[in-house]
This record gives structure tokens, C-alpha cells and sequence, in this order.
């Protein structure tokens, strides 16, 4: 690894830990706690009251301020519903201006934010770019990727982070890798992607970043324009052209980055927790090329690192599984709450890294399924085998209790997994 590729590397990690403990507006003191329960978890697993709320209300009113009419999603069927019906739900964020204080400018652009016909044309623009054909090309560039974080690992003195040193650094570099960022680059581009999910701790700090990030997003697309690249921002320059504009341009890459970090980021590091949890399991990712796939699939439903979907507005009054929404009311899908309900199969509270693969929704459904879920999965079968054949003693340098996990983020995770190596 160059000793540039280091210092960014170890630059980033200081950044994701700095930014994880910035203090911020804290928005938290004015929703009720019963409205944080969807984020909140005891470990790996939400907590009890979700699956409560499942069993006996799976559409149920939510209280929200700023004058908001909302709703709480946790039936699986009832989540899909919802998720599916483009035509009768909005994502624009033009729904969110004067909420908190969120303005047109800081607009992050995009798919998540966006309705058909503008949300239709660009995912149409995006979507040959994550074929699994021209994700292939990635593969050997994410083992490489993989293999260097192992190595430095491996020549660290005593306990290792984690997510500092493996989790964080596999998905930011593998982004820039496919959007074509140049080294140079790097650093600044991932300072600006990281506090995004974040909408409710530290929001103050969260929206502030938006317009930053794009700014500076803004200043990559027009180096691109001027000597377009191979990655995906050089493609659908070279492709497209004057058929997306720069602040589209802009959005698409800065929805790529934030999507796929700090989501695939605490994957791996919750999936390390799974993998020290069970020796069995451990032995199986180890040993079996096989169960890989499964053990991915299971994973990515049972751990589901984002908690609730992006907002979706109601367009007219209609019904979602017998209950009467009215036009204009916002709900929100908790698919930790669908991804672990009963109709899927029998006891989907617990992880089985041998279940058969379940039609889950850690990746949403719909039109707004995430697009980047090919790569996730991608980058998730190449690292777990990796790190656990590198370090077959691998073990937690501090005990599971004493692990310090988000409170309350729409992305679960924790910021910090020490670790011995030997």
C-alpha cells in the first residue's frame, strides 16, 4: 500500500470517529421516546416492543413534531405496500422544506429524494452502470482493496479497530474506485459523505453538510466534464452528456457514496460481531465457499443497518393494511420490524446462517430499491472469508458488553470494534 493510500486511509478513520462524536442540534429532546423505538436496539437485535408493535399494530400513528401527521410501518406485507406504491407516495424532499429547518438548497438530489418522471430518468441513466457484468470488472480491485486492510492489520501492534482499519476503509475506497475519484481527491470526497443518515442526532451538523458536500461534489463533476474518467461519473459524461445536468451529476454521486458507505461500513463491522459471536458460524464463513452467499443473505436481513426507509408522503388518502392514511401524511417503513416478521418463516428473531435466503428488505423494494445492492453484496462475500481465513484467532479485545452501539441512528451501527488479530 502507498504511503499516500495510508495516510488517506488513516485520515478517513479519524474523520468517521471525530465525526461520530461531534456534538450537534440535538433533535432528539423533541420527539417522544416512544417515536425513537424503531432506532433503538439492545445489541444486534431491535428492541422487543418493534415486534410488539408488529404483532398487534402494523400500521400504527406515530407522534411527530412540526405539526406532522405520521405513521409507523412494521408488517412485512404492509412495509411492501407501501415501498411499492410509487404512484401514491411521494420521496421528493420538496416535503421536507421548512420541517426543522431543512431548506430547498440543501436538497441533496439524487434517486432517494426524487419522484418519477426525474427519479425514472436518472435511475434509467444509473442502473447499466450496477449490472452485475460491469460490477465484475470491480472484483479483483475489491480483493485488492480486501487484501491490503488485512495486511495492515495484520503488521499492527496489539488490539486492532475494526472499523477503523477494515470495515470503513473496503466500501469508501471501493466508491471511489467505481465513481472514478481520483486520490487527490479522496480524503475530502468521504469527509463530506459520512454524516448523512444521521438525521436526528447531531441534525443541525447533518444538514450543514449537505450543502457542503455538494459544493464541493459540484467541483468533482466539472473535472470530469473537462477530461471524463473510466468510473461511473467519466461514463455517463461520456455517455449522456448534456442530458444530465451537473448538480444531477452532482446528487447521483453524492446519493452512490452516501448510500453505499456507511451502510456496507457497519455491515461488515455488526457482521464481525456475528462471526465472534458463534464459533460455529465462524467456521462455516471460514470453511464453506458455499454458504457464503446465504450467510450474506441471512445477514444483510437479520442485522438490516438501515432501519426505516427514506420518508414517503402520502399523494391522496388511501388505505395501508386497513388503515385510513390521509393526503399529506408522512410514514415510515421500519424494515428492521418487516425483516424479522413471522410470515417470512419460523423464528426470524434469530440469525440461521444456514436458513434459506428470505425475499427481505434490507435493501428496500420497489422503484427506490437501492441500486448500489449488487456491490454491497459484492464487497460483504469477499471480506467476511477473507478476514476470518486471515485471522482464524480472531476474538473482541474488550468484552461484548463494554462494545458501544448507536443510541438512535437511521443507520445502526457503532463506531469503534477492537479486536485481536493473533
Amino acid at each position: 500500500m502507498s504511503d499516500l493510500r495510508t495516510r488517506v486511509i488513516a485520515w478517513l478513520g479519524r474523520r468517521y470517529i471525530e465525526r461520530k462524536q461531534k456534538k450537534g442540534v440535538d433533535l432528539l429532546s423533541l420527539l417522544p421516546d416512544s417515536t425513537l423505538m424503531p432506532l433503538r436496539r439492545n445489541g444486534l437485535d431491535p428492541v422487543p416492543e418493534l415486534a410488539g408493535r408488529r404483532d398487534t399494530e402494523p400500521v400504527a400513528s406515530l407522534r411527530l413534531p412540526f405539526g406532522l401527521r405520521a405513521w409507523l410501518v412494521t408488517g412485512y406485507a404492509e412495509a411492501k405496500e407501501v415501498l411499492a406504491a410509487t404512484g401514491k407516495f411521494s420521496n421528493d424532499y420538496t416535503n421536507l422544506v421548512g420541517t426543522a429547518g431543512m431548506s430547498a438548497e440543501q436538497n441533496p438530489g439524487g434517486l432517494g429524494f426524487a419522484d418519477p418522471p426525474d427519479h425514472t430518468r436518472l435511475r434509467k441513466l444509473l442502473t447499466p452502470e450496477f449490472t452485475m457484468r460491469r460490477l465484475a470488472r470491480l472484483t479483483p480491485r475489491i480483493q485488492e482493496i480486501v487484501g491490503d486492510q488485512l495486511d495492515a492489520m495484520a503488521a499492527s501492534e496489539g488490539p486492532v479497530d475494526l472499523v477503523q482499519s477494515f470495515a470503513f476503509p473496503i466500501p469508501s475506497l471501493t466508491i471511489c474506485e467505481l465513481l472514478g475519484v481520483s486520490y487527490e481527491d479522496r480524503a475530502d470526497f468521504q469527509r463530506l459523505s459520512t454524516a448523512r443518515f444521521d438525521l436526528f442526532a447531531g441534525a443541525g451538523a447533518s444538514f450543514g453538510a449537505i450543502s457542503e458536500s455538494l459544493s464541493y461534489l459540484l467541483d468533482i463533476v466539472k473535472k470530469q466534464r473537462e477530461s471524463p474518467g473510466d468510473g461511473l461519473l467519466g461514463m455517463l459524461v461520456k455517455e449522456h452528456g448534456d442530458e444530465i445536468s451537473d448538480r444531477e451529476l452532482a446528487g447521483l454521486a453524492d446519493g452512490v457514496l452516501t448510500g453505499g458507505l456507511e451502510t456496507t461500513a457497519s455491515m461488515l463491522a455488526l457482521g464481525a460481531i456475528a462471526l465472534l459471536s458463534d464459533p460455529s458460524t465462524f467456521d462455516l464463513v471460514r470453511d464453506e465457499d458455499e454458504a457464503i452467499n446465504g450467510f450474506v443473505e441471512e445477514l444483510l436481513r437479520y442485522l438490516t443497518v438501515v432501519q426505516v426507509a427514506f420518508p414517503r408522503f402520502a399523494k391522496e388518502d388511501l388505505d395501508v393494511g386497513g388503515v385510513r392514511v390521509k393526503a399529506g401524511d408522512v410514514v415510515f417503513v421500519s424494515l428492521s420490524g418487516a425483516n424479522r416478521d413471522a410470515v417470512l418463516g419460523s423464528e426470524m428473531e434469530d440469525f440461521d446462517p444456514r436458513r434459506e435466503p428470505a425475499q427481505h428488505l434490507a435493501f428496500g423494494w420497489g422503484a427506490h430499491r437501492c441500486i448500489g445492492a449488487e456491490l454491497a453484496r459484492m464487497e460483504l462475500r469477499i471480506a467476511y472469508p477473507a478476514l476470518v481465513r486471515r485471522f482464524p484467532e480472531l476474538r473482541l479485545a474488550v468484552e461484548p458488553g463494554e462494545l458501544s452501539y448507536r443510541a438512535t441512528s437511521v443507520v445502526y451501527g457503532l463506531d469503534t470494534l477492537p479486536v485481536h488479530v493473533r
